[in-house]
């Protein structure tokens, strides 16, 4: 395994163990408020998980390449990386609509499962570049034709987390590795500042600066551009929507300047930099936020700035602890999670679906273990809930422990 930075695969770990445990309670009826979204202004830990990996998406953009050359060979692994990302997101709203022969139950879960193991054997093995990027292609355009000309797939959602992901790390990467630092600030400016001003002053139903859920720019965008193919819970806007992308790609502007923090200082350890930064972003976030609500879902302008400074805090902290104090002893477990995301990203949308399908007593097995088992031993249902995500968390580390040992990282 090739060396990396600590404290960069720690704070990716601790974000995917807390995406792991929001994203799979026992019961979404009982679920602490921490462990929940804001329900619109505001922001709560869990919202800190999305911008938290989009922020240090940018900081492994410059980790991998600490002195930037852009080449054919490089654009197309950039490319290539990109589409099998975004095509995974696409496939995992895809997953729960795949009919076939009229089966149901094991058989239908079964024909499932062997279309994911060949997507997930397309997507995530490594093989000639060029046979990857035929097959990304091949995946997408299929996956697409189906959501536009395929009835049972007519309302199957084209947004999502790892399709934001894919377009920010492209966009970024490019921005990156094509023009300067001071342009490269310049743009994270100018997309921050032109986002407010688009969405304070375009008027959506004679009336400007509206930011509430349904009657805001980006929403009346993703109407116009993803009608029918947006978050099922709104259907109306979508919280990774086209417009509300923007603002994202300046999260991974500010994650790569951290990341050149990191790479330039690290004599000394760069966190006393990342201290003065990440505090400046927040009290701009908070400033900010009088104007134009924090928002996870909008993805603010403030929601942005401010994030960026909670995550650039975050990480100063841990490559103090790790890089200047040299306490590492509680660390493990966050490195392991950390250096395999991609295979929690995709398999943690999948594997919920199974368990939901597998009937005990004539519940699905999540439903069976969380009212049979975990809400007989705690009286509190909130508890009960969280104990699930927990088990479920463990049941990950597990399964990363043995990829751990074995020296296996799964890339795209």
């Amino acid at each position: 395994m090739k060396e990396r930075l600590i404290s960069v695969d720690i704070f990716r770990g601790i974000t995917i163990m807390l995406m792991t445990i929001v994203n799979n309670p026992g019961d979404w009826g009982n679920v602490f408020p921490p462990l929940l979204h804001a329900k619109w202004h505001g922001a709560t830990p869990t919202d800190m998980v999305f911008p938290f990996f989009l922020f240090i998406v940018g900081v492994s953009i410059v980790l991998a390449s600490p002195n930037p050359e852009f080449t054919n060979d490089s654009f197309k692994k950039l490319l290539v990386r990109s589409l099998r990302i975004f095509t995974l997101g696409l496939f995992l709203n895809f997953f729960s609509k795949i009919q076939l022969f009229g089966l149901e139950s094991y058989g239908l879960l079964a024909i499932r499962l062997v279309i994911t193991g060949i997507v997930a054997y397309l997507l995530l093995t490594n093989y000639d570049r060029q046979k990857q990027l035929y097959a990304v292609l091949a995946v997408l355009i299929i996956m697409l034709l189906l959501a536009y000309l395929a009835e049972p797939f007519s309302d199957v959602r084209i947004p999502g987390v790892l399709q934001r992901i894919a377009i920010v790390y492209f966009i970024v990467a490019l921005i990156y590795h094509k023009v300067s630092l001071k342009v490269m600030a310049g743009i994270g400016v100018v997309l921050l500042l032109g986002y407010w001003a688009a969405m304070a002053l375009i008027p959506v139903n004679g009336v400007t600066g509206n930011f509430a859920a349904n009657e805001n720019v980006a929403a009346m965008i993703d109407r116009v551009f993803l009608e029918g193919h947006m978050w099922s819970s709104s259907k109306t806007w979508d919280p990774e929507g086209l417009f509300s992308t923007i603002p994202a790609v300046g999260t991974g502007i500010l994650g790569v300047f951290a990341g050149l923090v990191l790479t330039k200082k690290r004599s000394q350890n760069g966190w006393d930099l990342l201290i003065y930064g990440g505090l400046a972003l927040v009290l701009l976030g908070f400033g900010w936020n009088k104007l134009f609500p924090i928002n996870k879902a909008l993805w603010t302008s403030s929601f942005v700035v401010y994030t960026a400074g909670l995550a650039c805090l975050s990480l100063a902290l841990i490559q103090y602890l790790t890089e200047t104090v040299k306490w590492e002893g509680w660390t493990k477990p966050f490195i392991i999670f950390g250096v395999n995301p991609m295979l929690v990203f995709f398999f943690s949308g999948i594997i919920p679906r199974v368990l939901s399908t597998i009937k005990v007593s004539g519940k699905g097995f999540q439903e069976f273990v969380y009212k049979d088992v975990l809400s007989s031993i705690f009286e509190n249902a909130k508890m009960a809930s969280l104990s699930w995500a927990i088990l479920y968390l463990v049941f990950w580390f597990l399964i990363l422990l043995w990829f751990y040992r074995k020296k296996i990282i799964v890339k795209v």
